[in-house]
């Protein structure tokens, strides 16, 4: 019940941060649809991989955020691409991207700190 209501939550708060976007600041979010130019393929792929599949996909790229995005949180830049080019017409798949840029990169960067810490610790040697 708890994820339920997060996601609901976490619904809500992209709703109004791009409202606000929107109306008060002037931000053009695009009106295409995203099975138009992707299918599934696409979508499983840039969820895990998202690095390569931003690199050699369609997926308009270039400038130095893009980049700096690119190579320090992927997830994070997907997230964002699909916010502006997909809001108004699949509201659904960019919140599932949101969860999971927040989601993959949380627990990606929790995966590498215990793996990091137990090659580390496993190699102490005691004279």
């Amino acid at each position: 019940m708890k994820t339920i209501v997060k996601a609901l939550i976490f619904f809500l708060l992209i709703s109004i941060s791009s409202s606000i976007l929107i109306n008060v600041f002037k931000v053009p979010f695009g009106y295409a649809n995203f099975w138009d130019y992707h299918g599934l393929f696409f979508l499983i792929f840039i969820t895990m991989f998202p690095r390569l599949t931003l690199l050699f996909s369609s997926v308009p790229f270039g400038g130095v955020f893009w980049w700096i995005g690119w190579f320090f949180a992927p997830r994070l830049l997907v997230a964002i691409l699909a916010t502006i080019n997909y809001w108004h017409s699949n509201k659904v798949l960019v919140v599932i991207s949101w969860l999971v840029c927040i989601g993959g990169e949380s627990s990606e960067k929790t995966i590498i700190r215990q793996k990091t810490r137990s090659r580390y610790m496993g190699d102490v040697i005691d004279v």
